[in-house]
């Protein structure tokens, strides 16, 4: 797969006429302006000098932040214009948007494929209607299945996002969401944790005492479930967690926006260490016998995923089952796998 270099580009609330319980764009984003030509060609710029120069990469620019097809059309193609300039110069390779499930149609579609945009993601977040009601979200499950049979009909990637801890969503609520969004085919998949966000109706919910967001053990615990899910299905995760802002930050920080909620700065880590610890656990109890010592042969960029957040996994393994860990870097081991040995059983560790 090629690394993938990406231009973020902000567009807060622009083109929402939506108002959800836990929204407030302007904060999650961190951008308090709308966004003018002149932004885009400055913030392109500015990514492409600080980029390394490689050859087997992809350079994508992407509108994040708000519904980029509620925006005014001609406000859409002022933006994707500046885009596109640099996709006609052989310096970018695509476009990507986010936007609402109920903001697609075959219109829009044409005037996007004009301007080159390869993917499309859309804000899903649950596939329960009453939840999605609960949430103000102002469009339905069948919104969703309109929205991405067009895309994926009309030749784009399809993307969807969904949320985990939304008010009155168990468990059972996320496994189905994610369930019924596989069946729609999308290549990639967000997964956000519901952070209680300043000036949002939610803040509100949970300040009366309506609503009680996840602990971060619960969320990463339905995360993790879901991101096992769409590994089966061949769907790429490329991100579980808002991205880190000065604002999108820890609740005791000064300029945090988050009241409360299972915020971590390396939330990601924390899901993918978990599952790596699930299966390290898996294969030392399909040994038999009880082991003192073993050694981990892990792919180098799988490291720290094995040793786990603050060495999290090592700890537990030592804590929990007296196993102690020595980690081999191989990068002939395809990342994402590994091999263990066992290097002492308990027995021998009496017989020394």
């Amino acid at each position: 797969m090629k690394k993938q270099y990406i231009i973020p580009i902000f567009v807060p609330h622009l083109g929402c006429k939506n108002s959800c319980t836990f929204c407030n764009q302007k904060s999650i984003s961190g951008q308090k302006k709308d966004i003018t030509k002149e932004d885009v060609r400055n913030t392109i710029e500015l990514y492409l000098k600080n980029f390394k120069t490689e050859n087997d990469v992809e350079r994508e620019i992407a509108f994040f932040g708000g519904s980029f097809t509620g925006i005014e059309k001609e406000k859409q193609e002022e933006l994707l214009e500046v885009a596109n300039e640099y996709i006609k110069q052989g310096k970018i390779d695509g476009i990507r948007i986010s936007t609402r499930p109920d903001y697609i149609d075959k219109e829009i579609l044409k005037m996007l494929k004009k301007y080159k945009v390869k993917t499309i993601e859309l804000g899903v977040q649950s596939t329960n209607d009453y939840i999605l009601k609960k949430c103000q979200r102002g469009h339905t499950y069948e919104d969703v299945v309109k929205a991405s049979k067009l895309i994926r009909k009309h030749g784009f990637i399809l993307g969807h996002q969904m949320m985990v801890g939304l008010p009155e969503s168990t468990k059972i609520d996320e496994l189905n969401t994610a369930k019924q969004l596989a069946k729609l085919k999308p290549k990639i998949v967000r997964i956000y944790p519901v952070l209680v966000i300043k000036q949002t109706k939610l803040a509100e919910e949970y300040e009366n005492g309506e609503y009680e967001p996840l602990e971060l053990s619960q969320a990463i615990e339905r995360c993790k479930e879901i991101y096992y899910f769409f590994k089966t299905k061949n769907i790429t995760v490329i991100r579980i967690g808002l991205q880190n802002t000065d604002e999108i930050t820890d609740p005791r920080a000064k300029n945090s926006q988050v009241i409360a909620g299972p915020y971590h700065e390396n939330f990601r880590q924390l899901v993918e260490a978990s599952m790596w610890y699930d299966s390290i656990i898996e294969k030392i109890k399909k040994f038999n016998v009880k082991v003192k010592e073993v050694e981990i042969k892990v792919n180098p960029e799988d490291v720290n995923n094995v040793v786990g957040y603050k060495r999290e996994n090592l700890e537990k393994l030592k804590h929990l089952y007296d196993v102690e860990v020595k980690i081999v870097k191989d990068e002939n081991i395809k990342q994402g796998k590994f091999e263990i040995n066992i290097l002492k059983k308990y027995t021998d560790f009496l017989d020394e």
